[in-house]
Order: C-alpha cells, then sequence, then structure tokens
C-alpha cells in the first residue's frame, strides 16, 4: 500500500475547498486540473480519491438536504465528481508501480435498484491501485446478472454496495446468491447501517464503514463460507408473517389510500396542484418502502430514522414535520390487521408530533 500523502503544494483542506468550489459550480474542466495537477506534484491518487474527492461527496449531499442548494446542482456537481475520478482513473501516473491482478480478483457492483453507484466506483479505484483485479458492474446490477458474471470470472470476492436501507431486500438476495456459489461477500453503504449492523443480519461474511477499511480486507482476503441453499426465511424467520410480502403487493394502494385520505385529514392537500400531489404520492411511495424494509429486517429504527431524517428535510424546506403524520396515520388505519407495520407507524407518528416522550419536531 502506497504510504504517499497530499503534498505541502495540495493541502486536502485547501484542495477540499477548491474543488467544492469547481464542482459546485458546474465547472468540470477546473475540478478535473485541480485533481491532475496535484497527481502530478506528487500526491497519491488513493489520498486524492478518499481525502478529497469523497468528503465534497458529502458536502454535496449535507448541502443539499439543508436546501441550500438545488436538487439540479446536486446531480450537475456529483456527474462533475464522477467524471473527476474518471479522469483519475484514466491517468498514468495514477497507476504507476502497479502491479494489475497480482493480489487477487474483485467484483465490485451495487445491488439491484441501487443507482447511486459514486462510492462504489471510487472503491473499485482503490481495489485497482492496491493491485487487485476489479471488475465493476456499476449501479443497479440484476442478482442474476451478478451470479452469471461470477461464475465467468471466479471473482474471489464480491463488494457489495447499497445506499438506500430500501435496498436491503435485494441485497440480501445478492449476499445469499453469491455465497450459494462459494463467492464470499463484503457489504458496504449507508443502507448497511452505522455499524454494520444490517450487513450481519443479512450474513454477508464481512462489513466495512468505508473505502480503505474495505480494501484492507479484501487485499487481505475474506474467507467463503461453506455454500448452503437456503431461503431469506432462514436468515429472518419474522417474514413468516407474511407482512412485509402483503405491504410490498399493496403499495399502489395503499399510496392511493393516503392521497384520499390526506384529502380528508390535511386540508391543504385539496388545493395541491397536480405538480403537488405527484410530488405528494412520489413521497408516500417513498414511506411505504421504508415501512416494507423496516418490516423485512424487523428493526423499528429504520424506519423511524428514515421519518426522523425526512422531517429534518422538510423542516429545511419552510414544511412543519407534523405534516407527515396524517399519512402515517391513513397508513396505519389500512394495514390495521398487520401488527408489526402498525407498531412502527405509531412509533413514527409519536416521533413525529410535539408534547410527546418520543416527540422530535416541534
Amino acid at each position: 500500500m502506497s504510504t504517499h500523502t497530499l503534498t505541502s503544494d495540495h493541502p486536502p483542506a485547501a484542495l477540499r475547498d477548491a474543488l467544492w468550489d469547481a464542482v459546485l459550480e458546474g465547472d468540470e474542466h477546473t475540478a478535473t486540473g485541480l485533481v491532475l495537477d496535484a497527481l502530478r506534484d506528487g500526491a497519491d491518487a488513493e489520498s486524492l480519491l478518499l481525502d478529497v474527492i469523497v468528503p465534497v461527496q458529502g458536502t454535496i449531499g449535507v448541502e443539499w438536504a439543508a436546501n441550500r442548494i438545488s436538487v439540479a446542482q446536486e446531480h450537475a456537481a456529483t456527474a462533475v465528481n464522477d467524471r473527476v475520478v474518471g479522469a483519475l482513473s484514466r491517468s498514468r501516473a495514477a497507476h504507476r508501480d502497479r502491479t494489475a491482478g497480482a493480489a487477487g480478483r474483485v467484483t465490485v457492483a451495487c445491488v439491484d435498484g441501487e443507482w447511486h453507484a459514486l462510492q462504489a466506483r471510487i472503491l473499485a479505484e482503490v481495489l485497482t491501485l492496491r493491485g487487485l483485479r476489479v471488475d465493476f458492474l456499476g449501479a443497479q446490477v440484476p442478482t442474476a446478472h451478478l451470479i452469471a458474471h461470477l461464475h465467468r470470472t471466479g471473482a474471489d470476492a464480491v463488494a457489495l454496495s447499497a445506499s438506500l436501507a430500501t435496498r436491503l431486500p435485494a441485497a440480501h438476495a445478492a449476499i445469499t446468491a453469491c455465497q450459494a456459489t462459494g463467492t464470499p461477500v463484503l457489504a458496504g453503504g449507508a443502507a448497511f447501517g452505522e455499524d454494520g449492523g444490517f450487513a450481519r443480519l443479512l450474513g454477508a461474511d464481512a462489513w466495512a464503514p468505508d473505502a480503505r477499511a474495505a480494501a484492507a480486507l479484501l487485499a487481505a482476503g475474506i474467507a467463503p463460507r461453506t455454500p448452503r441453499a437456503h431461503q431469506p426465511i432462514d436468515d429472518l424467520p419474522h417474514l413468516g408473517d407474511q407482512e412485509y410480502t402483503l405491504v410490498v403487493r399493496s403499495k399502489a394502494q395503499l399510496v392511493k389510500a393516503v392521497l384520499v385520505g390526506l384529502d380528508e385529514r390535511f386540508p391543504a392537500a385539496r388545493a395541491y396542484s397536480e405538480a403537488q400531489r405527484e410530488r405528494t404520492a412520489e413521497d408516500v411511495a417513498h414511506i411505504v418502502d421504508f415501512l416494507a424494509a423496516a418490516l423485512y429486517t424487523d428493526a423499528a429504527e429504520l424506519f423511524t430514522g428514515f421519518l426522523d431524517w425526512t422531517g429534518d428535510i422538510l423542516a429545511a424546506r419552510h414544511v412543519p414535520a407534523l405534516s407527515l403524520v396524517p399519512a402515517l396515520e391513513v397508513l396505519g388505519e389500512e394495514l390495521r390487521d398487520f401488527p408489526r407495520a402498525t407498531r412502527h407507524l405509531r412509533l413514527a407518528a409519536g416521533r413525529l408530533r410535539p408534547n410527546t416522550p418520543h416527540g422530535k419536531h416541534a
């Protein structure tokens, strides 16, 4: 592993600030020039990826959540950051003194339905810099395609990325299928929790909190488990109550019921424009998706955490988080025969209401 750091001419904080300014302006030329100039001046490519580009990407998300940049700015800045990674990857200087594939072969992929691929791409670049042969499959990789790739290439391990908890059921299917081929799975990304608890719950062979830790684990090698045929319910026996399956199947009906119920319980909704109603329907669909993920994992904190985050997002946009409560109440009535779902909804509503023991957003 390289011991080089960023140079005195390009200290990390100053370079991060300059890169942030460039990506915020959508200035790909300047952003790329900053990173490549630092590389030519002796900065280590891995440090540029992990100590400059990754923090800037984190700032993009923070600024969007705080409503200080628009969705369009967030998308444009992320696209520039992605192209900076590509320019760094293509630079010969980044790969000096590397022996490709000497340390093994790893497949890096995002789970089916996961569109946020930049973090996985950065991991793929770091692994390549550390001498591994890397197959980066990109965003939203269907599990069947992933397994076909493993059979063809015989990878030593799979690094599986997911940023949204709603992808956990798909991640579980991918983990199980990869392990059935004898290939160990390293899980990473925000979906698996700050401490990797969901990675362990779903049976991943390893979990890493960031790219450096993931690269160290993969370079050292992850021992595969003995292949065994099993179903998700073997890992998660609570799925036997069918609540997860039924909520997923009835998603469209639940969204429709909430929209109708909001007209009765939240008078302001009656004046919504067509565009506002479409956006509300999307928001309700996200609520149902996260409720389903909470039912899949039997983790109430997954759903309440999502509602807390959503409440903060709304507050930053001057919308009271309490406006979410009527939607939760309607869902609770629609799912009154589902005890786990009812419990999650009641707990989440309690956290959103003011003057309650768990209320957070007044």
